[in-house]
């Protein structure tokens, strides 16, 4: 595993990670978390841990920065059950990723490879949009999943993503509404994390340098539509989902065997 934070091609490795996951964000509303931490947890660059509070970083300034671009600074009166819920959901997972990192790196890795690949089979089957918004109880309990995956990885997307899909929003609305719940998400997570020493050195520098080509690429991206369909947008990010999560659960698994 590279270890030291300032090797500049494993920086470069990184920036271009980051570049290819916010563009994916904001174009989708999504997929941030689990495309960074799917390419870095693939190629072992540096360390989870240390990438999952990087990505709490970008997350919180992708997300302020696209709101403020689109004017859109009011969480929907529909999804507060679910943020409540996911305030839950986030300090469990801090909880439990504390004691699954003193225990077994690479379950770790297993554990987020095969999400990703759960998670990306489920965007991909996502159902058409209901004809009427989801009762409260629907958002609570995919709140409370959706922050227990955020205190874990950062990536509290997939089931948030899901159920907002499923709403008869326009999908400007649908975006909106997920970036302020990540958003939200990542700044709980940063002050449970920061407090307790989690937030090392290695992804302070990380964050440090990544930020400047996050606010470019938001800027840039924010109020732009999609270069091509939502479904071939759909296809394309999946497709990435599942390769790196495969190629995650196989590292994973080969260590773990021959332990």
């Amino acid at each position: 595993m590279i270890s030291s934070p300032i090797e500049i091609s494993s920086i470069a490795l990184f920036l271009v990670f980051v570049a290819l996951a916010v563009y994916a964000q904001n174009l989708t509303g999504f997929a941030l978390a689990l495309i960074l931490l799917g390419l870095v947890g693939a190629t072992d660059l540096y360390p989870l841990p240390d990438v999952v509070n990087v990505v709490s970083i970008i997350a919180l300034v992708n997300a302020m920065i696209f709101l403020y671009k689109r004017r859109a600074l009011r969480l929907e009166r529909a999804l507060w059950p679910a943020l409540l819920a996911s305030f839950v959901g986030t300090v469990l997972g801090v909880m439990a990723l504390s004691w699954i990192v003193g225990n077994a790196y690479e379950l770790l890795r297993l554990l987020l490879g095969a999400s990703i690949i759960y998670c990306a089979w489920i965007l991909w089957r996502r159902k058409t949009q209901l004809k009427t918004a989801s009762p409260p109880s629907a958002f609570i309990s995919v709140g409370l999943l959706s922050g227990l995956m955020s205190g874990l990885f950062s990536a509290g997307g997939p089931p948030l993503v899901y159920q907002v899909y499923q709403q008869p929003w326009p999908l400007a609305r649908m975006q909106e509404s997920l970036m302020y719940l990540f958003g939200a998400g990542a700044l709980l997570r940063l002050i449970i994390v920061v407090p307790s020493g989690g937030f090392t050195s290695q992804a302070l520098i990380l964050s440090v340098v990544t930020l400047p080509a996050v606010i470019l690429i938001t800027l840039l991206t924010a109020q732009r539509k999609p270069p091509f369909s939502p479904r071939a947008l759909k296809f394309l990010v999946c497709l990435l989902l599942i390769s790196t999560g495969i190629m995650m659960v196989h590292g994973a698994t080969s260590v773990l065997i021959s332990a």
